[in-house]
């Protein structure tokens, strides 16, 4: 229980819940930014197939 204190509130604790708060939202933004690129990338080369001779 004092680690659960300690976490919300002292400055080092609430420190280390923005640090794990940034790093789950960076880790979904990548995440999607990862797809949406893959996915373009997909398209642009089913693209340039079909192009081709």
């Amino acid at each position: 229980m004092k680690a659960i204190v300690d976490l919300f509130s002292t400055d080092y604790g609430l420190f280390s819940l923005g640090v794990i708060a940034f790093t789950i939202f960076m880790g979904f933004w990548f995440s999607r930014f990862f797809k949406r690129k893959m996915a373009e990338d997909a398209a642009n080369a089913a693209r340039e197939a079909r192009t081709q001779p």
